[in-house]
């Protein structure tokens, strides 16, 4: 019950914010649903399926930079193209990369991951005449919808029509994401979780259902890599980097993976304290140390697992 009250006052707090809440804290929002989106992706992996990913920027960077390909060299401004063409993409990306990584779990399926995850690093900052090197490519304006909103500045572009856009592609992707964790094929993810070899005996596919996992997941994070890029206006090397997996993994943590709801949580109180301790000091890298350390030690299940847990945790 109490859970069920505090999420509709937060959907009525996102939904009141531009008319509210001062522009700049509107506008750190945006990040947090873009991260919110590949988090559920991420989620799908380690707290559904109980596959831990250390790799999960490359996708988010992968959307990025599709995004800024197409809007920069392409014009393809259309922003449901541009989403629709990242998520092939990360498909299409996401299935060598899964073949090889499911085969291993734990550790080294983590590790994998990061050595994918940095060899996309490295070709994204060596190969400068393709990709822009450490500059980056730009992310142009897109439209919503077919609609320019070329009366509109930047800053109100985003804080208006670009808001409730991502907003609403947020509570789409959770949707899905919700009907795909309590399907049959989601039971299964669980099963998976808990025991694998049990789950194999009474014919559950684990490697073939580990692989749709990890695409689906894939696809989530490029389709948020996507559309992080517009408010930031650009792509660039460090979107992939191994520094910003551990963020994703950070905000996943600090919202609570045993909880539907904790990447969407984690997402967005990670950005807001980023901002505030980062506005307090230099040594703010110190400090998430820190705060990682107490969320492990003393609240295993994050944010939401102080109000309600919907499953174990991951195996």
């Amino acid at each position: 019950m109490i859970a069920r009250v505090l999420g509709v006052v937060a959907v009525g707090a996102l939904l009141a914010a531009p008319l509210v809440a001062p522009r700049y804290h509107v506008t750190l929002l945006l990040p947090a649903f873009a991260y919110g989106i590949g988090l559920l992706g991420l989620n799908l992996l380690f707290g559904t399926t109980g596959l831990l990913s250390f790799g999960h920027a490359l996708f988010v960077a992968l959307g990025a930079y599709t995004a800024a390909v197409l809007t920069t060299h392409f014009r393809v401004l259309h922003l449901e193209a541009i989403l629709a063409a990242a998520a092939a993409v990360a498909a299409v990306v996401a299935v060598p990369v899964g073949l090889l990584c499911v085969r291993y779990v734990k550790i080294y399926f983590g590790m994998l991951t990061l050595a994918f995850g940095m060899l996309f690093y490295s070709f994204l900052y060596k190969f400068y005449a393709l990709t822009g090197g450490d500059e980056g490519i730009r992310v142009l304006r897109p439209l919503l919808l077919g609609q320019a909103f070329a009366g509109l500045d930047k800053v109100d572009f985003l804080i208006g029509p670009f808001y409730y856009y991502a907003l609403g592609l947020l509570a789409v992707a959770t949707l899905v994401m919700r009907r795909i964790v309590r399907s049959p094929f989601g039971l299964c993810l669980q099963a998976i979780r808990e025991n694998p070899e049990k789950a194999a005996a009474v014919g559950v596919p684990v490697g073939r259902y580990r692989f749709a996992a990890f695409v689906l997941a894939g696809v989530f994070g490029a389709v948020g890599g996507a559309l992080l890029g517009v408010p930031t206006g650009l792509a660039d090397p460090l979107l992939a980097y191994w520094t910003h997996s551990g963020n994703l993994v950070f905000m996943l943590l600090l919202g609570g993976f045993d909880h539907f709801l904790g990447p969407l949580v984690g997402a967005v109180v990670f950005i807001l304290l980023q901002d505030t301790v980062m506005s307090l000091t230099t040594y703010w890298r110190f400090v998430f140390g820190a705060i990682l350390a107490v969320v492990v030690i003393f609240f295993p299940r994050g944010l939401l697992g102080l109000v309600a847990s919907e499953r174990g945790p991951a195996a």
